[in-house]
Protein backbone atom coordinates (compact mmCIF):
# COMPACT_ATOMS: atom_id res chain seq x y z
CA UNK A 1 0.00 0.00 0.00
CA UNK A 2 1.39 3.40 -0.98
CA UNK A 3 2.25 5.76 1.88
CA UNK A 4 0.37 9.06 1.92
CA UNK A 5 3.08 11.53 2.96
CA UNK A 6 0.64 14.38 3.52
CA UNK A 7 -1.20 12.09 5.96
CA UNK A 8 2.06 11.15 7.70
CA UNK A 9 3.04 14.81 8.00
CA UNK A 10 -0.43 15.63 9.33
CA UNK A 11 -0.19 12.86 11.93
CA UNK A 12 3.31 13.93 12.99
CA UNK A 13 2.14 17.51 13.36
CA UNK A 14 -0.86 16.35 15.42
CA UNK A 15 1.38 14.27 17.69
CA UNK A 16 3.79 17.18 18.03
CA UNK A 17 0.89 19.50 18.84
CA UNK A 18 -0.48 17.09 21.46
CA UNK A 19 2.96 16.71 23.01
CA UNK A 20 3.39 20.49 23.11
CA UNK A 21 -0.09 20.87 24.61
CA UNK A 22 0.66 18.23 27.26
CA UNK A 23 3.98 19.90 28.00
CA UNK A 24 2.27 23.29 28.34
CA UNK A 25 -0.36 21.77 30.62
CA UNK A 26 2.33 20.21 32.79
CA UNK A 27 4.11 23.53 33.18
CA UNK A 28 0.81 25.31 34.01
CA UNK A 29 0.01 22.65 36.62
CA UNK A 30 3.50 22.86 38.12
CA UNK A 31 3.22 26.65 38.30
CA UNK A 32 -0.18 26.27 40.01
CA UNK A 33 1.22 23.93 42.67
CA UNK A 34 4.15 26.27 43.26
CA UNK A 35 1.74 29.18 43.60
CA UNK A 36 -0.27 27.23 46.21
CA UNK A 37 2.92 26.56 48.17
CA UNK A 38 4.01 30.19 47.89
CA UNK A 39 0.62 31.44 49.13
CA UNK A 40 0.36 28.99 51.99
CA UNK A 41 0.48 30.41 55.51
CA UNK A 42 3.62 29.08 57.30
CA UNK A 43 1.59 27.88 60.29
CA UNK A 44 -0.91 26.10 57.99
CA UNK A 45 1.20 24.36 55.30
CA UNK A 46 -0.81 23.42 52.24
CA UNK A 47 1.35 20.58 50.91
CA UNK A 48 -0.48 17.90 52.92
CA UNK A 49 -3.78 18.98 51.32
CA UNK A 50 -2.53 18.61 47.72
CA UNK A 51 -3.25 15.40 45.81
CA UNK A 52 -2.17 14.85 42.21
CA UNK A 53 -2.52 11.69 40.05
CA UNK A 54 1.00 10.82 41.22
CA UNK A 55 -0.12 10.81 44.87
CA UNK A 56 -0.75 7.39 46.40
CA UNK A 57 -4.11 8.50 47.86
CA UNK A 58 -5.34 10.45 44.83
CA UNK A 59 -7.87 7.86 43.62
CA UNK A 60 -9.21 7.27 47.12
CA UNK A 61 -9.66 10.99 47.77
CA UNK A 62 -11.33 11.53 44.39
CA UNK A 63 -13.70 8.58 44.69
CA UNK A 64 -14.58 9.07 48.38
CA UNK A 65 -17.26 11.64 47.57
CA UNK A 66 -18.37 10.45 44.14
CA UNK A 67 -21.98 9.48 44.89
CA UNK A 68 -23.06 8.83 41.30
CA UNK A 69 -21.07 5.94 39.84
CA UNK A 70 -21.73 7.26 36.33
CA UNK A 71 -18.89 9.67 37.09
CA UNK A 72 -16.48 7.09 38.41
CA UNK A 73 -15.72 5.37 35.11
CA UNK A 74 -12.25 5.03 33.60
CA UNK A 75 -13.28 7.44 30.84
CA UNK A 76 -14.59 10.10 33.26
CA UNK A 77 -12.42 13.26 33.04
CA UNK A 78 -10.30 13.54 36.19
CA UNK A 79 -8.95 16.65 37.96
CA UNK A 80 -5.23 17.31 37.60
CA UNK A 81 -5.22 18.15 41.33
CA UNK A 82 -7.46 17.86 44.39
CA UNK A 83 -7.04 20.35 47.23
CA UNK A 84 -8.60 18.99 50.43
CA UNK A 85 -8.58 22.34 52.24
CA UNK A 86 -7.77 22.12 55.95
CA UNK A 87 -7.89 25.84 56.69
CA UNK A 88 -9.52 28.97 55.37
CA UNK A 89 -6.13 30.10 54.04
CA UNK A 90 -6.03 27.04 51.74
CA UNK A 91 -9.25 28.17 50.07
CA UNK A 92 -7.89 31.69 49.68
CA UNK A 93 -4.68 30.36 48.10
CA UNK A 94 -6.71 28.18 45.70
CA UNK A 95 -8.73 31.16 44.49
CA UNK A 96 -5.71 33.45 44.10
CA UNK A 97 -3.68 30.86 42.20
CA UNK A 98 -6.51 29.60 40.01
CA UNK A 99 -7.31 33.18 39.02
CA UNK A 100 -3.67 33.84 38.23
CA UNK A 101 -3.45 30.78 35.98
CA UNK A 102 -7.02 31.05 34.63
CA UNK A 103 -7.65 27.50 35.81
CA UNK A 104 -11.11 25.99 36.22
CA UNK A 105 -11.97 25.31 39.88
CA UNK A 106 -14.70 22.91 40.98
CA UNK A 107 -16.02 23.14 44.55
CA UNK A 108 -17.20 19.93 46.20
CA UNK A 109 -18.71 19.54 49.67
CA UNK A 110 -20.51 16.21 49.86
CA UNK A 111 -20.61 14.76 46.38
CA UNK A 112 -24.39 14.33 46.16
CA UNK A 113 -24.26 16.10 42.86
CA UNK A 114 -26.61 14.32 40.48
CA UNK A 115 -24.83 15.34 37.28
CA UNK A 116 -21.30 15.58 38.71
CA UNK A 117 -20.76 19.30 38.08
CA UNK A 118 -18.68 19.68 41.26
CA UNK A 119 -16.00 17.20 40.24
CA UNK A 120 -16.15 16.62 36.45
CA UNK A 121 -15.31 18.98 33.57
CA UNK A 122 -14.41 18.84 29.90
CA UNK A 123 -11.50 21.28 30.36
CA UNK A 124 -8.44 20.87 32.60
CA UNK A 125 -9.60 21.52 36.19
CA UNK A 126 -8.92 20.95 39.85
CA UNK A 127 -11.26 20.21 42.75
CA UNK A 128 -11.44 22.26 45.93
CA UNK A 129 -12.77 19.60 48.29
CA UNK A 130 -14.36 20.88 51.51
CA UNK A 131 -14.86 17.60 53.38
CA UNK A 132 -12.21 18.36 56.04
CA UNK A 133 -13.96 21.60 56.97
CA UNK A 134 -16.89 20.20 58.91
CA UNK A 135 -17.04 21.73 62.38
CA UNK A 136 -20.47 22.19 63.98
CA UNK A 137 -20.74 24.82 66.73
CA UNK A 138 -24.13 24.84 68.48
CA UNK A 139 -25.31 27.65 70.76
CA UNK A 140 -28.47 26.47 72.50
CA UNK A 141 -28.97 29.82 74.21
CA UNK A 142 -29.54 31.56 70.88
CA UNK A 143 -30.78 28.36 69.18
CA UNK A 144 -28.27 28.84 66.38
CA UNK A 145 -25.53 26.73 64.79
CA UNK A 146 -22.42 27.57 62.79
CA UNK A 147 -21.91 24.61 60.47
CA UNK A 148 -19.07 24.34 57.97
CA UNK A 149 -19.77 23.38 54.37
CA UNK A 150 -17.98 20.02 54.52
CA UNK A 151 -20.26 18.62 57.25
CA UNK A 152 -22.98 16.17 56.23
CA UNK A 153 -26.62 16.42 57.22
CA UNK A 154 -26.39 13.31 59.39
CA UNK A 155 -23.62 14.90 61.47
CA UNK A 156 -25.67 18.08 61.89
CA UNK A 157 -28.81 16.20 62.97
CA UNK A 158 -26.85 14.00 65.38
CA UNK A 159 -25.02 16.92 67.02
CA UNK A 160 -28.30 18.79 67.53
CA UNK A 161 -29.87 15.69 69.11
CA UNK A 162 -26.94 15.36 71.53
CA UNK A 163 -27.95 18.68 73.11
CA UNK A 164 -31.72 18.77 72.74
CA UNK A 165 -34.73 16.51 72.28
CA UNK A 166 -36.90 19.42 71.20
CA UNK A 167 -34.80 21.01 68.45
CA UNK A 168 -34.14 20.06 64.85
CA UNK A 169 -33.40 21.58 61.48
CA UNK A 170 -35.50 21.39 58.27
CA UNK A 171 -32.87 19.87 56.01
CA UNK A 172 -32.96 16.87 53.67
CA UNK A 173 -33.75 13.30 54.62
CA UNK A 174 -30.53 11.77 53.26
CA UNK A 175 -27.85 12.01 56.00
CA UNK A 176 -24.83 11.69 53.68
CA UNK A 177 -25.66 14.86 51.73
CA UNK A 178 -23.07 17.62 52.20
CA UNK A 179 -24.17 20.84 53.87
CA UNK A 180 -22.46 23.10 51.31
CA UNK A 181 -24.35 22.10 48.19
CA UNK A 182 -27.59 21.28 49.98
CA UNK A 183 -27.87 24.65 51.69
CA UNK A 184 -26.80 26.78 48.74
CA UNK A 185 -29.33 25.25 46.36
CA UNK A 186 -32.39 25.59 48.58
CA UNK A 187 -32.36 22.19 50.28
CA UNK A 188 -35.67 20.82 51.51
CA UNK A 189 -36.84 18.09 53.84
CA UNK A 190 -39.92 16.67 55.51
CA UNK A 191 -40.40 19.73 57.77
CA UNK A 192 -40.59 22.23 54.90
CA UNK A 193 -44.37 22.62 55.18
CA UNK A 194 -43.86 23.77 58.79
CA UNK A 195 -40.55 25.65 58.61
CA UNK A 196 -39.66 26.14 54.94
CA UNK A 197 -36.34 25.30 53.32
CA UNK A 198 -32.80 25.37 54.65
CA UNK A 199 -32.33 28.78 53.00
CA UNK A 200 -35.32 30.16 54.91
CA UNK A 201 -33.51 29.40 58.16
CA UNK A 202 -30.00 30.73 57.37
CA UNK A 203 -29.11 33.91 59.27
CA UNK A 204 -25.42 34.46 58.44
CA UNK A 205 -22.49 32.99 56.51
CA UNK A 206 -18.71 33.07 56.19
CA UNK A 207 -17.98 33.56 52.51
CA UNK A 208 -14.74 33.89 50.51
CA UNK A 209 -15.01 36.07 47.42
CA UNK A 210 -13.19 36.15 44.09
CA UNK A 211 -10.36 38.22 45.60
CA UNK A 212 -9.83 35.75 48.45
CA UNK A 213 -11.40 38.05 51.04
CA UNK A 214 -13.58 36.56 53.76
CA UNK A 215 -16.94 38.10 54.60
CA UNK A 216 -19.84 37.67 56.96
CA UNK A 217 -23.38 38.81 56.18
CA UNK A 218 -22.69 42.40 57.17
CA UNK A 219 -19.54 42.84 55.06
CA UNK A 220 -20.81 40.97 52.00
CA UNK A 221 -24.07 42.93 51.92
CA UNK A 222 -27.66 41.79 51.53
CA UNK A 223 -27.52 41.23 47.76
CA UNK A 224 -24.75 38.65 47.95
CA UNK A 225 -26.23 37.11 51.10
CA UNK A 226 -29.52 36.74 49.18
CA UNK A 227 -27.77 35.10 46.22
CA UNK A 228 -25.91 32.42 48.19
CA UNK A 229 -29.13 31.23 49.85
CA UNK A 230 -30.64 29.28 46.97
CA UNK A 231 -28.81 30.65 43.94
CA UNK A 232 -25.96 28.15 44.04
CA UNK A 233 -23.08 29.74 45.94
CA UNK A 234 -20.47 28.15 43.65
CA UNK A 235 -21.36 30.84 41.07
CA UNK A 236 -20.29 33.59 43.47
CA UNK A 237 -17.53 32.28 45.73
CA UNK A 238 -16.86 29.69 48.41
CA UNK A 239 -19.05 29.40 51.50
CA UNK A 240 -16.92 28.31 54.43
CA UNK A 241 -19.80 28.06 56.91
CA UNK A 242 -23.45 28.90 57.42
CA UNK A 243 -25.16 30.13 60.57
CA UNK A 244 -28.57 28.52 60.87
CA UNK A 245 -31.55 28.98 63.15
CA UNK A 246 -32.74 25.81 64.86
CA UNK A 247 -36.46 24.98 64.88
CA UNK A 248 -38.60 23.49 67.65
CA UNK A 249 -39.84 19.91 67.40
CA UNK A 250 -42.01 17.99 69.89
CA UNK A 251 -40.39 15.27 72.00
CA UNK A 252 -42.67 12.76 70.30
CA UNK A 253 -43.22 12.74 66.53
CA UNK A 254 -45.04 10.14 64.45
CA UNK A 255 -44.02 8.41 61.24
CA UNK A 256 -45.69 5.89 58.98
CA UNK A 257 -45.10 4.07 55.71
CA UNK A 258 -48.13 2.51 54.02
CA UNK A 259 -47.86 0.82 50.62
CA UNK A 260 -50.70 0.43 48.13
CA UNK A 261 -50.74 -1.14 44.66
CA UNK A 262 -53.21 -0.67 41.82
CA UNK A 263 -55.05 -3.71 43.14
CA UNK A 264 -55.40 -1.90 46.50
CA UNK A 265 -57.15 1.12 44.99
CA UNK A 266 -53.90 3.14 44.68
CA UNK A 267 -55.25 5.34 41.88
CA UNK A 268 -58.19 6.62 43.92
CA UNK A 269 -55.97 7.18 46.98
CA UNK A 270 -53.42 9.17 44.95
CA UNK A 271 -56.26 11.17 43.42
CA UNK A 272 -57.51 12.02 46.90
CA UNK A 273 -53.97 12.80 48.12
CA UNK A 274 -53.33 15.32 45.34
CA UNK A 275 -56.40 17.34 46.34
CA UNK A 276 -55.52 17.54 50.06
CA UNK A 277 -51.73 17.10 50.54
CA UNK A 278 -50.93 20.82 50.21
CA UNK A 279 -53.84 21.79 52.50
CA UNK A 280 -53.06 19.50 55.43
CA UNK A 281 -51.82 21.01 58.72
CA UNK A 282 -48.28 22.38 58.40
CA UNK A 283 -47.02 19.78 60.86
CA UNK A 284 -47.88 16.96 58.45
CA UNK A 285 -45.82 15.92 55.43
CA UNK A 286 -46.94 12.92 53.33
CA UNK A 287 -44.59 11.97 50.51
CA UNK A 288 -45.46 9.52 47.72
CA UNK A 289 -42.85 7.18 46.24
CA UNK A 290 -44.18 5.60 43.05
CA UNK A 291 -42.46 2.58 41.49
CA UNK A 292 -43.20 -0.63 39.61
CA UNK A 293 -43.21 -4.04 41.28
CA UNK A 294 -44.18 -7.60 40.38
CA UNK A 295 -47.87 -8.43 40.52
CA UNK A 296 -49.38 -11.87 40.99
CA UNK A 297 -52.75 -10.82 39.62
CA UNK A 298 -52.25 -8.27 36.81
CA UNK A 299 -51.74 -9.30 33.20
CA UNK A 300 -48.11 -8.75 32.27
CA UNK A 301 -46.89 -9.40 35.78
CA UNK A 302 -46.21 -5.77 36.82
CA UNK A 303 -48.14 -3.25 38.87
CA UNK A 304 -47.59 0.23 40.25
CA UNK A 305 -46.89 0.57 43.97
CA UNK A 306 -47.39 3.83 45.82
CA UNK A 307 -45.64 4.21 49.18
CA UNK A 308 -47.14 6.87 51.45
CA UNK A 309 -44.36 8.02 53.81
CA UNK A 310 -45.06 10.58 56.49
CA UNK A 311 -43.64 12.71 59.27
CA UNK A 312 -46.09 14.32 61.69
CA UNK A 313 -44.87 16.72 64.37
CA UNK A 314 -47.27 15.31 66.94
CA UNK A 315 -48.75 12.12 68.40
CA UNK A 316 -50.24 9.17 66.51
CA UNK A 317 -53.81 9.61 67.75
CA UNK A 318 -53.97 13.14 66.35
CA UNK A 319 -52.33 12.00 63.12
CA UNK A 320 -54.83 9.18 62.53
CA UNK A 321 -57.69 11.60 63.13
CA UNK A 322 -56.29 14.13 60.61
CA UNK A 323 -55.61 11.46 58.00
CA UNK A 324 -59.01 9.79 58.30
CA UNK A 325 -60.71 13.15 57.94
CA UNK A 326 -58.66 14.32 54.95
CA UNK A 327 -57.43 11.13 53.28
CA UNK A 328 -59.91 8.46 54.38
CA UNK A 329 -59.24 6.20 51.39
CA UNK A 330 -55.78 5.41 52.76
CA UNK A 331 -57.42 3.85 55.82
CA UNK A 332 -54.60 4.77 58.19
CA UNK A 333 -54.80 3.04 61.56
CA UNK A 334 -52.93 3.40 64.84
CA UNK A 335 -51.02 0.20 64.11
CA UNK A 336 -49.50 1.80 60.96
CA UNK A 337 -47.93 4.58 63.05
CA UNK A 338 -44.69 4.71 65.01
CA UNK A 339 -44.27 7.30 67.74
CA UNK A 340 -40.61 8.20 68.16
CA UNK A 341 -38.14 11.05 68.68
CA UNK A 342 -37.27 13.50 65.90
CA UNK A 343 -33.73 12.11 65.58
CA UNK A 344 -35.07 8.56 65.20
CA UNK A 345 -37.51 9.75 62.57
CA UNK A 346 -34.39 10.71 60.59
CA UNK A 347 -33.33 7.04 60.74
CA UNK A 348 -36.80 5.92 59.64
CA UNK A 349 -36.77 8.22 56.62
CA UNK A 350 -33.37 6.90 55.60
CA UNK A 351 -34.59 3.28 55.75
CA UNK A 352 -32.34 2.61 58.74
CA UNK A 353 -33.85 0.43 61.47
CA UNK A 354 -35.49 2.92 63.79
CA UNK A 355 -33.94 1.52 66.98
CA UNK A 356 -30.39 1.57 65.58
CA UNK A 357 -27.78 3.62 67.48
CA UNK A 358 -28.25 7.18 66.29
CA UNK A 359 -24.52 7.64 65.74
CA UNK A 360 -25.01 5.68 62.50
CA UNK A 361 -25.83 9.16 61.15
CA UNK A 362 -22.13 10.02 61.43
CA UNK A 363 -21.34 7.48 58.70
CA UNK A 364 -20.26 9.45 55.64
CA UNK A 365 -20.31 6.52 53.20
CA UNK A 366 -23.67 5.87 51.48
CA UNK A 367 -24.68 2.94 49.32
CA UNK A 368 -23.66 3.81 45.77
CA UNK A 369 -25.31 3.29 42.40
CA UNK A 370 -25.40 4.68 38.89
CA UNK A 371 -28.24 7.19 38.67
CA UNK A 372 -30.12 9.92 36.83
CA UNK A 373 -32.51 12.49 38.31
CA UNK A 374 -34.90 15.09 36.88
CA UNK A 375 -37.56 17.36 38.38
CA UNK A 376 -40.90 19.07 37.78
CA UNK A 377 -43.50 21.16 39.61
CA UNK A 378 -47.25 20.45 39.57
CA UNK A 379 -49.76 23.29 39.88
CA UNK A 380 -53.07 21.55 39.10
CA UNK A 381 -54.36 18.12 40.17
CA UNK A 382 -53.82 15.50 37.49
CA UNK A 383 -57.09 14.00 36.13
CA UNK A 384 -57.70 10.49 37.43
CA UNK A 385 -57.85 9.05 33.92
CA UNK A 386 -54.43 10.65 33.27
CA UNK A 387 -53.04 8.99 36.41
CA UNK A 388 -54.02 5.63 34.91
CA UNK A 389 -52.10 6.54 31.75
CA UNK A 390 -49.06 7.52 33.85
CA UNK A 391 -49.12 4.14 35.59
CA UNK A 392 -49.12 2.33 32.23
CA UNK A 393 -46.22 4.47 31.04
CA UNK A 394 -44.26 3.70 34.22
CA UNK A 395 -44.80 -0.04 33.73
CA UNK A 396 -43.48 0.39 30.18
CA UNK A 397 -40.47 2.43 31.32
CA UNK A 398 -39.54 0.57 34.50
CA UNK A 399 -37.38 0.96 36.56
CA UNK A 400 -37.95 4.74 36.25
CA UNK A 401 -39.67 6.02 39.41
CA UNK A 402 -41.27 9.20 40.69
CA UNK A 403 -41.40 10.88 44.10
CA UNK A 404 -44.13 13.42 44.88
CA UNK A 405 -43.21 15.94 47.61
CA UNK A 406 -46.17 18.05 48.79
CA UNK A 407 -46.02 21.82 49.12
CA UNK A 408 -48.37 24.28 50.82
CA UNK A 409 -48.06 25.37 54.44
CA UNK A 410 -45.02 27.56 55.08
CA UNK A 411 -43.84 27.05 51.48
CA UNK A 412 -46.87 28.98 50.24
CA UNK A 413 -46.38 31.85 52.71
CA UNK A 414 -42.82 32.88 51.83
CA UNK A 415 -42.53 35.27 48.88
CA UNK A 416 -41.02 33.83 45.70
CA UNK A 417 -38.46 36.67 45.77
CA UNK A 418 -37.42 36.22 49.43
CA UNK A 419 -34.57 33.96 48.28
CA UNK A 420 -33.45 32.90 44.78
CA UNK A 421 -35.57 29.73 45.22
CA UNK A 422 -38.82 30.79 43.48
CA UNK A 423 -41.07 27.70 43.68
CA UNK A 424 -43.46 28.76 46.42
CA UNK A 425 -47.22 29.53 46.36
CA UNK A 426 -49.14 27.90 43.53
CA UNK A 427 -47.23 24.62 43.60
CA UNK A 428 -49.08 21.54 44.82
CA UNK A 429 -46.06 19.28 44.77
CA UNK A 430 -42.64 18.70 43.26
CA UNK A 431 -41.77 15.60 41.26
CA UNK A 432 -38.42 13.90 41.39
CA UNK A 433 -37.83 11.43 38.56
CA UNK A 434 -35.25 8.80 39.30
CA UNK A 435 -33.57 5.77 37.83
CA UNK A 436 -30.88 3.70 39.56
CA UNK A 437 -28.85 0.88 38.05
CA UNK A 438 -25.88 -1.24 39.02
CA UNK A 439 -23.99 -1.89 35.77
CA UNK A 440 -21.28 0.40 34.41
CA UNK A 441 -20.63 1.56 30.88
CA UNK A 442 -21.80 4.41 28.67
CA UNK A 443 -24.30 2.30 26.71
CA UNK A 444 -26.08 1.08 29.86
CA UNK A 445 -26.13 4.60 31.28
CA UNK A 446 -27.65 5.99 28.12
CA UNK A 447 -30.43 3.41 28.20
CA UNK A 448 -31.48 4.24 31.75
CA UNK A 449 -31.09 7.99 31.24
CA UNK A 450 -33.37 7.76 28.22
CA UNK A 451 -36.02 5.89 30.25
CA UNK A 452 -36.02 8.79 32.72
CA UNK A 453 -36.22 11.35 29.92
CA UNK A 454 -39.16 9.53 28.33
CA UNK A 455 -41.11 9.57 31.60
CA UNK A 456 -40.27 13.27 32.00
CA UNK A 457 -41.49 13.95 28.45
CA UNK A 458 -44.69 12.00 29.04
CA UNK A 459 -45.48 14.19 32.06
CA UNK A 460 -45.30 17.43 30.02
CA UNK A 461 -49.09 18.09 29.94
CA UNK A 462 -49.41 17.80 33.72
CA UNK A 463 -46.62 20.06 35.00
CA UNK A 464 -45.62 23.74 35.06
CA UNK A 465 -45.27 25.60 31.78
CA UNK A 466 -43.58 28.77 30.49
CA UNK A 467 -41.18 28.01 31.99
CA UNK A 468 -41.23 24.33 32.80
CA UNK A 469 -39.73 24.76 36.25
CA UNK A 470 -36.92 22.69 37.76
CA UNK A 471 -35.15 22.38 41.12
CA UNK A 472 -31.53 23.56 41.26
CA UNK A 473 -30.44 20.87 43.71
CA UNK A 474 -31.61 18.20 41.26
CA UNK A 475 -28.97 19.37 38.79
CA UNK A 476 -30.00 18.22 35.34
CA UNK A 477 -27.63 18.80 32.44
CA UNK A 478 -30.47 18.08 29.99
CA UNK A 479 -31.83 21.56 30.74
CA UNK A 480 -28.89 23.30 29.11
CA UNK A 481 -25.13 23.71 29.27
CA UNK A 482 -23.07 26.88 29.54
CA UNK A 483 -19.77 26.97 27.66
CA UNK A 484 -18.89 30.22 29.48
CA UNK A 485 -17.82 32.05 26.35
CA UNK A 486 -19.37 34.92 24.40
CA UNK A 487 -22.82 33.33 24.47
CA UNK A 488 -22.69 32.70 28.20
CA UNK A 489 -25.65 34.88 29.16
CA UNK A 490 -28.01 33.41 26.57
CA UNK A 491 -26.92 29.86 27.36
CA UNK A 492 -27.30 30.51 31.07
CA UNK A 493 -30.76 31.94 30.62
CA UNK A 494 -32.02 28.67 29.12
CA UNK A 495 -31.61 26.69 32.35
CA UNK A 496 -31.55 29.73 34.67
CA UNK A 497 -35.17 30.67 34.03
CA UNK A 498 -36.25 27.09 34.79
CA UNK A 499 -34.36 27.00 38.07
CA UNK A 500 -34.98 30.58 39.22
CA UNK A 501 -37.83 32.05 37.16
CA UNK A 502 -38.01 35.83 37.75
CA UNK A 503 -35.09 35.74 40.19
CA UNK A 504 -32.63 34.83 37.45
CA UNK A 505 -31.96 38.39 36.30
CA UNK A 506 -31.26 39.58 39.84
CA UNK A 507 -28.77 36.73 40.24
CA UNK A 508 -27.07 37.76 36.97
CA UNK A 509 -26.70 41.37 38.14
CA UNK A 510 -25.23 40.25 41.48
CA UNK A 511 -22.88 37.86 39.69
CA UNK A 512 -21.72 40.61 37.32
CA UNK A 513 -21.05 42.96 40.22
CA UNK A 514 -19.16 40.55 42.49
CA UNK A 515 -17.46 38.24 39.94
CA UNK A 516 -17.23 40.30 36.72
CA UNK A 517 -14.64 38.04 35.07
CA UNK A 518 -16.81 34.93 35.65
CA UNK A 519 -14.09 33.11 37.58
CA UNK A 520 -16.58 31.01 39.55
CA UNK A 521 -18.17 29.07 36.74
CA UNK A 522 -19.44 25.64 35.81
CA UNK A 523 -21.67 24.07 33.21
CA UNK A 524 -24.79 25.50 34.87
CA UNK A 525 -23.51 28.52 36.76
CA UNK A 526 -25.02 32.00 36.84
CA UNK A 527 -23.57 33.97 33.88
CA UNK A 528 -22.45 37.57 33.85
CA UNK A 529 -24.17 40.22 31.76
CA UNK A 530 -22.86 40.41 28.17
CA UNK A 531 -20.13 43.01 27.68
Amino acid sequence: MAISWPLVVSLLLSISSLATSASNSDSVHEAFVQCLLDNSHPSHPISEAIFTPQSRSYATVLQSYVRNLRFNETYTPKPFLILTALYQSHIQAAIICAKKGNIQMKIRSGGHDYDGLSYVATVPFFVLDMFNLRSIDIDMETETVWVQSGAILGELSYRISELSKTHGFPAGVCPTVGVGGHFTGGGYGNMMRKYGLTVDNIVDAYFIDVNGRIHDRKSMGEDLFWAIRGGGAASFGVVLAYKIKLVRVPEIVTVFRVEKTLEDNATDIVDQWQHVASKLPKELFVRLVIDVVNSSTRTGGSTVRVSFISLFLGDSKTLVSIMNENLPLLGLSQSDCIETSWIRSVLFWTNITIDSPTDVLLNRTPSLSYLKRKSDYVKQPIPKTALEGIWEKMIELQPAQMIFNPYGGRMAEIASTATPFPHRAGNLWKIQYLANWNQGGAETAQRYIELTRKLHRYMTPFVSKNPREAFLNYRDIDLGVNHNDRGSYLEGRVYGIKYFKGNFNRLVHIKTKFDPTNFFRNEQSIPTLPH
